[in-house]
């Protein structure tokens, strides 16, 4: 699992996220300082962090003696001596597991949602002395909100004129909103694609199964009905016959083992001379 690199401008502050491994974070760290260094025309002149490996390694402090920057390292579980940051680091990780369990999304997301966060927060935070937010005192402008999405819901992509669709195509993929570009102007959505071979087929076969189904209920529930009205008219024919042989006398009920198809004339008008 990689880390999350909070560099904060403990002036603002300004937190810019960077996804890394441990093992290449000296290059996250580095090629950050000098897109920062030109962004704003102005050299970094101290560095402070916890004294971790991914901080104190040969590699991050020849880059640092190389740019004259000084590099500051708070002592070991003394997390207040930096402060700002884990505070910082704190609130960003309680609002990315809130956003991860509202929307039920596995944890594999926590780097996008914690980068979602940062996002959104330094537009949004406003600093209680200076009245502005953490984006308007690092770039010197009021940012856009509107086009600020809720995160972790379902959104739709369009094709674009990608894909050449038929008349009855969907025009869009169902996806969902996963946070914001870096370095463009665009929104991360994930979403899925099924390829398949004849979509007309997949579409049906549910459906043909599904009638089949209910077809072969009804005939079963038809055969059972049918088979229950049967047994319900033999028990009421021998019913009748029971109580016609009760009313007979003795002699003429019919013995055991006999059928009545061998007796000549209507039993119920007895014997006569």
């Amino acid at each position: 699992m990689g880390i999350s690199l909070s560099f904060l401008n403990q002036l603002t502050p300004y937190s810019i996220i960077l996804k890394r491994n441990k093992i290449i974070l000296h290059h996250g760290a580095t090629s950050f300082t000098k897109v920062l260094e030109n962004e704003k025309g102005s050299k970094i002149v101290s560095l402070r962090s916890d004294p971790g490996g991914e901080f104190q390694n040969e590699k991050l402090k020849h880059f640092c003696e190389k740019h004259g920057i000084k590099h500051n390292f708070s002592a070991s579980r003394t997390p207040h001596q930096n402060g700002v940051v884990e505070r910082k680091n704190r609130s960003l990780e309680e609002l990315a597991k809130t956003m991860l369990n509202e929307t039920s999304l596995p944890k594999y997301f926590w780097a996008d949602v914690v980068n979602t966060t940062s996002y959104v927060i330094n537009r949004v935070l406003i600093r209680p002395i200076l009245k502005k937010t953490p984006y308007e005192l690092f770039k010197g402008r009021m940012p856009a909100l509107n086009h600020l999405k809720v995160f972790g819901y379902k959104c739709f992509v369009l094709y674009n004129g990608k894909e050449k669709l038929g008349k009855f195509d969907s025009k869009a993929d169902e996806g969902i909103f996963l946070g914001y570009a870096i370095n463009s102007h665009a929104y991360k959505v994930m979403h899925v694609v099924f390829y398949e071979t004849n979509p007309m087929q997949q579409d049906q076969r549910p459906k043909i199964a599904n009638e089949e189904y209910i077809l072969q209920e009804k005939q079963t529930t038809t055969e059972l009905e049918s088979t229950a009205r049967n047994q319900l008219v033999e028990k009421e024919i021998q019913s009748t016959e029971k109580t016609a042989d009760s009313n007979l006398p003795k002699e003429w009920i019919e013995p055991r083992g006999l059928s009545k198809d061998n007796i000549i004339g209507v039993i119920k008008q007895g014997v006569s001379i």
